[in-house]
Protein backbone atom coordinates (compact mmCIF):
# COMPACT_ATOMS: atom_id res chain seq x y z
CA UNK A 1 0.00 0.00 0.00
CA UNK A 2 1.42 3.41 -0.92
CA UNK A 3 1.07 6.54 1.11
CA UNK A 4 -0.20 9.81 -0.32
CA UNK A 5 2.18 12.76 -0.65
CA UNK A 6 0.85 14.41 2.51
CA UNK A 7 1.13 11.23 4.56
CA UNK A 8 4.63 10.36 3.33
CA UNK A 9 5.97 13.82 4.11
CA UNK A 10 8.04 13.72 7.26
CA UNK A 11 7.30 16.50 9.71
CA UNK A 12 10.44 18.60 10.09
CA UNK A 13 11.76 19.07 13.60
CA UNK A 14 11.58 22.39 15.37
CA UNK A 15 15.36 22.78 14.98
CA UNK A 16 15.17 22.18 11.22
CA UNK A 17 12.38 24.71 10.80
CA UNK A 18 13.96 27.25 13.15
CA UNK A 19 17.14 27.17 11.04
CA UNK A 20 15.16 28.51 8.03
CA UNK A 21 14.71 32.18 7.26
CA UNK A 22 11.38 33.78 8.14
CA UNK A 23 10.66 34.22 4.44
CA UNK A 24 11.28 30.50 3.76
CA UNK A 25 9.00 29.58 6.66
CA UNK A 26 6.33 31.92 5.28
CA UNK A 27 6.58 30.38 1.81
CA UNK A 28 6.30 26.83 3.16
CA UNK A 29 3.41 27.65 5.52
CA UNK A 30 1.52 29.59 2.82
CA UNK A 31 1.98 26.77 0.30
CA UNK A 32 0.66 24.24 2.78
CA UNK A 33 -2.25 26.47 3.81
CA UNK A 34 -3.17 27.00 0.14
CA UNK A 35 -3.13 23.23 -0.45
CA UNK A 36 -5.39 22.78 2.58
CA UNK A 37 -7.53 25.81 1.68
CA UNK A 38 -7.01 26.95 5.26
CA UNK A 39 -8.38 30.49 5.22
CA UNK A 40 -8.31 30.63 9.01
CA UNK A 41 -4.52 30.40 8.95
CA UNK A 42 -4.26 33.25 6.45
CA UNK A 43 -6.51 35.50 8.48
CA UNK A 44 -4.58 34.75 11.67
CA UNK A 45 -1.39 35.86 9.89
CA UNK A 46 -3.01 39.05 8.58
CA UNK A 47 -4.23 39.96 12.07
CA UNK A 48 -0.62 39.90 13.32
CA UNK A 49 0.78 42.11 10.57
CA UNK A 50 1.39 45.81 11.09
CA UNK A 51 -1.34 47.81 9.33
CA UNK A 52 -3.69 44.83 9.59
CA UNK A 53 -6.67 47.13 9.07
CA UNK A 54 -5.47 48.05 5.56
CA UNK A 55 -4.71 44.42 4.69
CA UNK A 56 -8.14 43.28 5.89
CA UNK A 57 -9.73 45.72 3.45
CA UNK A 58 -8.39 43.68 0.52
CA UNK A 59 -10.78 41.34 -1.29
CA UNK A 60 -11.12 38.36 1.04
CA UNK A 61 -13.24 36.08 -1.13
CA UNK A 62 -12.33 32.39 -0.79
CA UNK A 63 -11.14 32.18 -4.41
CA UNK A 64 -8.55 34.88 -3.82
CA UNK A 65 -7.32 34.06 -0.30
CA UNK A 66 -3.84 32.97 -1.42
CA UNK A 67 -3.15 35.91 -3.74
CA UNK A 68 -4.81 38.36 -1.33
CA UNK A 69 -2.58 37.30 1.55
CA UNK A 70 0.50 37.30 -0.66
CA UNK A 71 -0.41 40.80 -1.87
CA UNK A 72 -1.00 41.99 1.70
CA UNK A 73 2.34 40.60 2.86
CA UNK A 74 4.15 42.04 -0.18
CA UNK A 75 2.56 45.44 0.35
CA UNK A 76 3.39 45.42 4.04
CA UNK A 77 6.97 44.34 3.40
CA UNK A 78 7.39 47.05 0.77
CA UNK A 79 6.23 49.73 3.20
CA UNK A 80 8.40 48.44 6.03
CA UNK A 81 11.62 47.98 4.09
CA UNK A 82 11.26 44.23 3.39
CA UNK A 83 11.65 43.22 7.02
CA UNK A 84 9.41 41.58 9.55
CA UNK A 85 10.65 43.90 12.29
CA UNK A 86 8.99 43.41 15.69
CA UNK A 87 6.50 40.84 14.39
CA UNK A 88 9.20 38.41 13.23
CA UNK A 89 9.27 36.24 16.38
CA UNK A 90 5.48 35.95 16.46
CA UNK A 91 5.21 35.18 12.74
CA UNK A 92 8.08 32.67 12.88
CA UNK A 93 6.37 30.88 15.77
CA UNK A 94 3.05 30.81 13.88
CA UNK A 95 4.69 29.47 10.71
CA UNK A 96 6.67 26.79 12.57
CA UNK A 97 3.63 25.76 14.60
CA UNK A 98 1.50 25.45 11.47
CA UNK A 99 4.11 23.42 9.60
CA UNK A 100 4.57 21.02 12.49
CA UNK A 101 0.83 20.49 13.09
CA UNK A 102 -0.16 19.97 9.46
Amino acid sequence: MTESGAESRATPSFAELDALSTEELRERAFTLARERRDIGFFWSVIRHLPNADEAAALDGSPNSAGPTVDEAVALWREFTGHGYEETAPLLRAAFIDYLQKH
